[in-house]
């Protein structure tokens, strides 16, 4: 359930004692949180070690070549073997193997004796997977806080990764919070061998955006692939399902209950806070689907108390405030004897239900009126002749105008706050001195041209398959459940899915403003008419809401805040503003922010906490470090 880590290159200690009790160490630092069962392997200058369920994993030892396979994927589309049989594969077929795989999975082959590595993670990098490349060999593993206990690694945090924290409030892919550590992308592998490292895909989304099937063929395919999917994440365990009560978990709260046959176990949480309560839905859907439900409200007591959980779980700063309700909402679900949660994520991206895809295709219409009347007639018109003019239908417009002429996909971070207030107002200049600003900004627009001559709306999609699915919304999920100790799937990631999405037209996804437009058709009559007209609320925390109404939480952020002042981050007077004025005047969006730095100060606490212990208890790591 925890993850797989390991290494390949000789320590300083030859008799290989203190390289087992590291082994063991690093793995029992991935079952910290669910004390899953350890297992590891070793074979002369390389070891791995894993913490899962024994159904969860693959494991395979021979002639000095070691393997692991975390999940539960297929390969060649059987689940037996699948450890010994990717071994054998990788060495007819090179890294291009994995791309028989399917399901989620992190996959970790070490050959000694041949001094090489695989690494490999699924197409949409359900688990993480993390490495970095020493003088003496590599470590990696799906957890960096096992990896750092390790003499490779080293503790300096990556300063532009800080940065790329505070600009995404997440540290994307390919870089980690620490210096010379990377993490692997979706459907990616890395190869090493004998020191030199080739890192490249296996698999890519293919997009055809020329509908060649009827309506009806397709949604026929898109029920039967998601009844499988469903059907084979859920598997024997005891599975249920979260249900905020939007299209798509209620779809698979409803999928579930098919194929089961009895009613599944349903899990909801609500805020008594007006304008984030979305209960009501997940009680339609609930009573139509028949399923066992359950609730609970959480408070900002709560969220007090998850706050510093959270943090620890987390391997590196991560600022979605939504795991701490993801975090009861899995905690319930324990509680009740359930070991496998069903998420809805994915399904926004893959189907076109987030707002902003709305949203941009209003100024891609500006964008595809002729060049003549933008230049020769609006823009001098609004800009110049009325400029002057306070009129509520010119300021609209100029204000409209304004968003279009900003490109793709730097238009998507109008309302960012390093960008609305300058990083040099909000960032300690000795800070801003070590990174590059526009980092971020040059990151997202290579992925979104990296589909150039596709729609606006697929461009979209491969960005948010990699940026809002990969590195925030699949960790805030696993993490909050492993915290939970419990497993959660994902079934509108499945290979499936993920085929069936890129075959569909752009109009299938967005009509004109309509969201999901064949989603939501294809589901009708299967799904409650209520569900399907509701827009999208998800587990949104009431941040802003709390941070003005409950002592508890503002002293816990505001004092995080003040002491992240001296970290030389931040500018103080920022700080000030922010705890000040700010949050007072727009409490929903500057409390973001202040939820944003309050993560990465109580993560820093975290770090710190664990090194101590680390140190206190005389790790072998440190003992061969000081060889």
């Amino acid at each position: 359930m925890s993850g797989v880590c390991g290494y390949l290159g000789a320590l300083r200690d030859e008799t290989g004692g203190d390289s087992a009790a590291l082994l063991r160490r690093m793995g029992e630092r991935m079952a910290e949180f669910d004390a899953a069962p350890v297992h590891t392997l070793r074979s002369g200058a390389c070891g791995l070690a894993v913490a899962a369920q024994a159904d969860s994993v693959s494991l395979h030892k021979k002639d000095g070549v070691l393997a692991a396979v975390w999940g539960r994927p297929l390969l060649d589309g059987s689940a037996d073997q699948v450890a010994p049989r990717l071994a054998g594969a990788w060495s007819e077929r090179g890294p291009q193997a994995c791309a028989a795989l399917s399901g989620a999975f992190a996959v970790c082959i070490v050959d000694g004796l041949a001094g090489q590595v695989l690494l490999a993670v699924d197409r949409g990098a359900t688990y993480p997977m993390h490495y970095r490349s020493a003088a003496h060999g590599l470590v990696f593993g799906t957890s960096t806080s096992a990896m750092q206990l390790h003499p490779f690694s080293e503790a300096e945090l990556d300063t532009q990764s800080i940065y790329n924290y505070l600009y995404f409030h997440m540290i994307p892919a390919p870089r980690t919070v620490y210096r010379h550590q990377y993490r692997l992308l979706p459907g990616e592998f890395l190869h090493y061998r004998r020191g030199r490292l080739e890192r490249g895909s296996y698999w890519k989304m293919r997009f055809d955006e020329q509908r060649t099937q009827s309506f009806g063929q397709l949604r026929e395919q898109f029920l039967s692939i998601l009844e499988e999917s469903v059907r084979r994440v859920a598997g024997d365990a005891r599975t249920g399902a979260f249900l905020s009560g939007g299209t798509d978990s209620s779809t698979l709260a409803g999928m579930l209950a098919k194929v089961r046959g009895t009613a599944p176990s349903t899990y909801s949480i609500g805020f008594d806070v007006p304008g984030y309560d979305g209960m009501g839905y997940a009680r339609i859907a609930a009573r139509h689907f028949g399923t066992d439900h359950h609730e609970l409200y959480v408070t900002a007591d709560d969220v007090v108390a998850a706050v510093p959980r959270i943090a620890a779980v987390s391997d590196q700063p991560f600022g979605n405030a939504s795991a701490v309700p993801a975090y009861y909402c899995a905690k319930m679900a324990q509680a009740d004897g359930v070991v496998r949660l069903l998420g809805g994520d994915g399904g926004d991206e893959l189907f076109g239900g987030n707002e902003r895809y709305a949203r941009q295709a209003v100024f891609e219409r500006y964008e595809q009126l002729p060049s003549s009347l933008r230049q020769v007639l609006l823009e001098p018109l609004l800009f110049g002749v009325a400029a002057g003019l306070d009129l509520r239908p010119l300021r609209k417009a100029r204000s409209y105008v304004e968003q279009a002429l900003v490109p793709m996909p730097a238009r998507l971070q109008t309302y960012n706050l390093l960008q609305r207030y300058g990083a040099a107002q909000v960032l300690h200049a000795e800070f801003l001195a070590g990174v590059d600003p526009g980092a971020p900004a040059a990151q997202l627009s290579a992925c979104y041209w990296d589909t150039q001559g596709l729609s606006q709306i697929n461009r979209m999609q491969a960005l948010d398959l990699r940026y809002t699915l990969a590195d925030n919304d699949l960790p805030k999920v696993r993490k909050a459940c492993e915290l939970a100790g419990l497993e959660v799937a994902f079934p509108f990631l499945s290979d499936g899915m993920l085929a069936f999405s890129a075959r569909l037209s752009p109009e299938d996804k967005l009509k004109g403003t309509q969201l999901r437009y064949f989603f939501k058709r294809a589901l009708r009559g299967y799904l409650p008419p209520a569900v399907l007209r509701k827009k999208k609320h998800g587990f949104g925390l009431p941040l802003g809401h709390w941070l003005q109404t409950h002592a508890g939480l503002r002293a816990l952020a505001f004092d995080s805040l003040g002491d992240l002042k001296s970290r030389r981050i931040v500018r103080a007077d920022f700080i000030d503003m922010l705890t000040g004025k700010l949050a007072h005047q727009h409490p929903a969006y500057h409390g973001t922010m202040v939820w944003v730095l309050m993560m990465l100060e109580q993560w820093l606490r975290q770090q710190a906490l664990r090194r101590n212990a680390d140190l206190a208890r005389q790790e072998p790591a440190e003992a061969i470090r000081g060889a």
